[in-house]
């Protein structure tokens, strides 16, 4: 499926390993609260399992990463766990961007990043500059993102560039918009921690994705946990408004033969 294909307007090619994951990485503070330990540290937790994910899913032969790590709603949180939030980003960046780089892994930061202070900013641009040819994996950090900012933004940036068409505008119009527009839609969505919602994520682009929910929290997801995930993926029959047996024949016609 091309970066730019809708699976409400195209049925996308269907791969036994999913293209693209979608994570929501919940349950850092409730792993600490669970050891008596601040809530920080669940979070410093969480970031090692982001870098066996990264590993895990360029194993598996993921193409597209996506991991949900600042919502717009997270502003709500105590004001001392944002700024170390904050400041967390800014090490992990630091830390992280040139092992991203030497393992071929292509970097995006999504969402509203005006919010962000100006050396976070700057460290954002220089790590997708850096990484922007590499073709192993993408990892998409959504970070001060909200799925209906995603949507209005989109739309904003539609009307500025086409007023002409206000009144007449078509999927195809908004996608390149969005903030994913860079990849294709993700094929399956991750959610750790016991929570069985959205949240607000990627709202536009999980219109047909496989849902998957675990009570695992964050810090203890591993590289097994993802295969389960990715086995349960592989459960499903992917049919995107067609027939059961629609469905199967078209899966039959693209793994029979080409007639000689």
């Amino acid at each position: 499926m091309a970066a730019h294909t809708s699976s409400t307007k195209a049925i996308p090619q269907v791969s036994k390993v999913p293209r693209h994951i979608a994570m929501i990485m919940d349950g850092n503070g409730r792993w600490a609260k669970k050891r008596f330990l601040p809530r920080v540290v669940g979070h410093k937790r969480g970031v090692d399992t982001v870098r066996e994910m990264v590993k895990a899913c360029i194993t598996q032969g993921v193409e597209y990463l996506t991991l949900f790590a600042f919502s717009s709603e997270n502003w709500r949180r105590p004001a001392d766990e944002v700024l170390f939030l904050m400041k967390l980003f800014v090490t992990v960046l630091q830390a992280e961007i040139s092992k991203l780089h030497a393992n071929g892994v292509r970097l995006r930061v999504v969402g509203d990043l005006n919010a962000f202070e100006p050396h976070l900013l700057a460290l954002i641009r220089e790590g997708e500059s850096l990484t922007a040819k590499n073709t192993r994996l993408t990892l998409t950090i959504a970070a001060n993102y909200g799925g209906r900012w995603d949507i209005l933004q989109a739309a904003n940036q539609l009307a500025l560039a086409h007023p002409e068409k206000i009144g007449h505008y078509t999927e195809d119009d908004l996608i390149p918009h969005l903030a994913l527009a860079h990849s294709p839609e993700p094929d399956l969505f991750i959610r750790t921690g016991g929570e069985q919602r959205i949240s607000n994520f990627l709202l536009w682009q999980l219109a047909y994705s496989e849902l998957y929910f675990t009570d695992t929290l964050w810090p203890d997801f591993t590289d097994a946990a993802l295969q389960e995930a990715i086995a349960s993926y592989q459960q499903r029959e992917r049919r995107f408004g067609r027939t059961g047996d629609q469905t199967k024949l078209a899966s039959s016609a693209a793994v029979s033969p080409a007639p000689t």
